[in-house]
């Protein structure tokens, strides 16, 4: 895979499957708008990189995954103040390969969300988990909710985002918000264990599978995602399409009796 250099995110590869490191420990691994930016080119030349076949997303550091995003200095009232995290969280839930997310100290607020909407999670068993919203005046009312109820249930994840808990790992485990508790030395081993161990599975299916999860959510965009980077990706192989496209080429009508043989 090739890469540019990135100043907020560690990318490496081992075999089939990248390593993406949100590298900003020393303000507990925050999404800023050019971490945003970095993280997104990253997703996009994963997905198209045929020898890739799996991701693991973590953070730098023993103590923090993610504690949410911070804002640049306001220069003006539009859209370009605006984090591009939800582009982010788009492609993690789009590509059509696996990302598990190696959650290796605190995921708070925006860090919550992006591990929540990774395929699989692997905990630190000294991560701590918490959404803040409301004690800072902030709300996350797409993917932070609507993927959280669906993950921990309705009254769990209300109670996560009304009352602001912190919860451990055993915790988590409990109730569905995370898959795997390891010990802190061993959480992004297990996660890229997991990985690999995935994609020695059929991709194609592996996509199919995530596309279909995706689609429930997604509305139009998922729906394309099945019927464009799926079906039509198989139909174009068949014999029947090499029939009709060449018929049209040819002026005539295509022949059925060659759609299957």
């Amino acid at each position: 895979m090739n890469t540019p250099t990135y100043d907020d995110i560690l990318v490496s590869a081992e075999g089939p499957v990248l390593t993406i490191t949100i590298d900003r420990p020393e303000s507990g691994n925050k999404f800023r708008h050019q971490t945003c930016l970095e993280l997104f080119d990253a997703l996009q030349r994963f997905r198209i990189d045929r020898e890739l076949r799996a991701a693991v997303l973590t953070g730098a550091g023993e103590k923090f995954f993610c504690i949410g995003g911070e804002h640049d200095p306001v220069t003006s009232l539009d859209q370009s103040q605006v984090l591009p995290i939800i582009d982010v969280y788009q492609a993690i839930d789009t590509i059509p390969k696996p990302i598990i997310a190696a959650v290796n100290g605190f995921a708070v607020g925006g860090g919550n969300v992006l591990h929540t909407v990774c395929d699989l999670t692997i905990a630190s068993e000294t991560a701590v988990f918490r959404q803040v919203g409301p004690m800072v005046g902030s709300f996350d009312a797409g993917y932070g909710s609507w993927y959280l109820e669906d993950t921990i249930g309705r009254k769990r994840a209300k109670e996560m985002w009304y009352l602001n808990r912190k919860y451990s790992a055993a915790q988590a485990l409990q109730m569905g918000l995370v898959n795997e508790v390891v010990a802190p030395d061993q959480v992004r081993a297990r996660a890229l264990e997991v990985a690999r161990e995935i994609t020695t599975r059929s991709p194609l299916a592996i996509a199919g599978l995530k596309g279909a999860f995706s689609a429930r959510h997604n509305g139009v965009s998922g729906q394309a995602r099945m019927a464009h980077d799926q079906q039509l990706a198989f139909y174009l192989q068949t014999q029947e399409a090499h029939e009709v496209s060449q018929a049209f080429g040819e002026r005539r009508e295509p022949k059925s009796e060659r759609f299957w043989s």
